[in-house]
C-alpha cells in the first residue's frame, strides 16, 4: 500500500498495489465512498464494485488506487444533503445541480500522478464510466482497454443507475424487469 499526499488536488489517496505490475496492469479508479463502502448502502453500486475490483485484483493482479473523492467530488456533508433531495425525488445529477454543484467534480490527474509514479503509463482499466478513461488519456496515461465492472442492480439502486447511464454516460446496459 502506497499513499499520497502533496498532489494536485491537495487530498490523500492511497494505491494498493496486488502483485507485481505488469506492463500493462488492471487498474481500479474507486471514488471514496462511506455509505456504499464501510455502511453497505444499496442506495448506489459503490461497496459492490470495490468488492468485485479488489476480488479481481487479488486474482489476476493490478493497482486499486482509492480516490478520496467522496460524492463525485462534492464532500462526505454535501452527498448527504444529495441524499436527502433524491428521498424527496430527484435523481443523483439533480440533486447534485439542486446543491449548485455540476454532475461530477472528479478530476483524475491526481490519478494519473499516482500512476506515473509507480512507473505505470500503459493500462487496463476496470470501469463503467468513460469520463475516467479520457481524463487519463488527457494527462499523459494510455488506457489499452475498458474492462467493464459488474451491474449492481437492486430496487435501491435503480434510479441511480439509469441516471448515470442517461446523465453520466456510463457503459451500464439496464434491462426492463431485473431490479
Amino acid at each position: 500500500m502506497v499513499t499520497f499526499t502533496g498532489l494536485g488536488d491537495g487530498l490523500e489517496h492511497v494505491a494498493v498495489q496486488f502483485g507485481p505490475i505488469a506492463d500493462v496492469p488492471l487498474v481500479r479508479l474507486h471514488s471514496e465512498c462511506l455509505t456504499g463502502d464501510v455502511f453497505g448502502s444499496a442506495r448506489c453500486d459503490c461497496g459492490p464494485q470495490l468488492t468485485e475490483s479488489m476480488q479481481l485484483l487479488a486474482a489476476s493482479g493490478g493497482v486499486l488506487l482509492y480516490l478520496r473523492q467522496e460524492g463525485r467530488g462534492i464532500g462526505l456533508y454535501n452527498k448527504l444533503d444529495a441524499y436527502r433531495l433524491q428521498d424527496q425525488g430527484l435523481d443523483t445529477f439533480a440533486a447534485n445541480r439542486e446543491l449548485n454543484f455540476s454532475d461530477d467534480l472528479r478530476d483524475y490527474r491526481s490519478a494519473a500522478q499516482m500512476l506515473q509514479a509507480l512507473g505505470v503509463t500503459r493500462i487496463r482499466l476496470h470501469t463503467n464510466n468513460p469520463d475516467k478513461a479520457a481524463q487519463l488519456a488527457s494527462y499523459g496515461i494510455e488506457v489499452v482497454e475498458q474492462v467493464r465492472t459488474g451491474i449492481f442492480r437492486n430496487e435501491n439502486n435503480d434510479h441511480y443507475l439509469r441516471a448515470k447511464a442517461e446523465y453520466g454516460g456510463h457503459s451500464i446496459e439496464l434491462v426492463e424487469g431485473t431490479a
